[in-house]
């Protein structure tokens, strides 16, 4: 099948949000399309983009499994305008990417992965789709997967969030020096997720692209 990239900027809550959409068919209205992917990236304070390779891993195992596939940059980073906030605004922000999504596409089954501050952020947007969709109008969207790659749960408390449990993964590295592993492994031991360790893997995955790749093929489906 054919596909149709197209970048862009939406109206966010802080100013414009850069998006990168991948539409199946070519037509983000392809009726034989279901299936969309969301996927945040990491702490553009650190220089975190949505070309991050590992959120650039997400999105072309998405596309070949025949999902229209979006990702973006968070206020602050790239061309997307307004100011980092912490972990807070950038939720509003994925949200609001998300309405965009429900309004430009006749997808309604999400899958939503995330890396590192990413993670953190696809959590908590898992959450609202649980606990608040209709807040946000987003009653008719199935959450399908949730993928946390390495999730920020060291520096952003994510004790209380709410995931669906039986939907959501998490991967990560034993050699872990940003996030401390044992944080990620109680966090999913908290949550009673399942749980992937890349033996030996660092948080940025380096050299470990392929190995995700195939747990995404094995677990996220």
């Amino acid at each position: 099948m054919k596909t149709k990239t197209e970048e862009f900027l939406i109206d966010g809550p802080a100013g414009k949000l850069e998006v990168e959409a991948l539409w199946q068919n070519e037509d983000p209205r392809d009726p034989n399309t279901k299936k969309v992917a969301l996927l945040c990236h990491p702490n553009p304070l650190f220089d975190g983009t949505m070309k991050n390779k590992v959120v650039t891993t997400m999105f072309n195992f998405a596309r070949d499994e025949g999902m229209h596939v979006v990702r973006f940059n968070f206020r602050g980073a790239g061309k997307s305008t307004g100011e980092h906030d912490y972990a807070v605004g950038e939720i509003e922000d994925a949200m609001t990417v998300l309405q965009w999504i429900s309004d430009h596409t006749s997808a309604n089954q999400l899958w939503l992965g995330g890396f590192s501050f990413g993670g953190y952020i696809t959590a908590r947007v898992a959450e609202q789709l649980l606990v608040t969709p209709h807040i946000w109008g987003l009653t008719e969207m199935e959450l399908t997967k949730v993928v946390l790659m390495a999730p920020s749960v060291e520096n952003n408390d994510a004790s209380d969030v709410m995931l669906p449990t039986q939907k959501t993964i998490q991967i990560y590295g034993d050699a872990d020096t940003v996030i401390k592993p044992e944080l990620m492994k109680k966090f999913a031991e908290d949550k009673q997720i399942a749980s992937y360790v890349l033996e030996g893997a660092g948080h940025f995955f380096h050299g470990r692209l392929t190995e995700i790749r195939t747990l995404l093929e094995q677990h996220a489906v």
